[in-house]
């Protein structure tokens, strides 16, 4: 009886062990931070009006639209065309040396995002 008891307290305290090390082992949710070699982006397909305003949208209107920040607004073609020909556009984003990190006081794009824009620009910046 004495022996069925100590090999259950071995059982319990091995099995709490693995219980706590399966849950710590998965703090990461972001798939881009698990496999960042194997992040799934499509960049294939890349538009100004579909995918770089949708980007621009959620990340910079907020700041650069109406009453534009630093004087730089991104919410039509001509002036996004401007900075990202300009490179200043792709400097901010990447957070390069001598650019301002953009967006200011939010997190870094997504390495998705960011090369998303870069092919764009990359193809001319084309009115697509």
């Amino acid at each position: 009886m004495k022996r069925c008891l100590i090999y259950s307290g071995y059982f319990f305290l091995v099995f709490t062990a693995v219980i706590l090390t399966g849950i710590s082992g998965c703090y990461y949710d972001k798939e881009e931070l698990l496999n960042p070699g194997f992040a799934t982006c499509d960049s294939a397909a890349i538009k100004y009006s579909t995918t770089v305003v949708s980007i621009l949208t959620a990340s910079c209107y907020s700041c650069h639209s109406n009453s534009p920040n630093g004087g730089v607004r991104l919410d039509n073609y001509n002036d996004v065309r401007t900075h990202a020909l300009s490179g200043r556009l792709y400097g901010a984003i990447s957070h390069s040396p001598g650019f301002v990190p953009m967006p200011q006081g939010a997190s870094k794009l997504s390495e998705c995002k960011i090369q998303s824009i870069k092919k764009w620009i990359d193809n001319g910046a084309p009115n697509n």
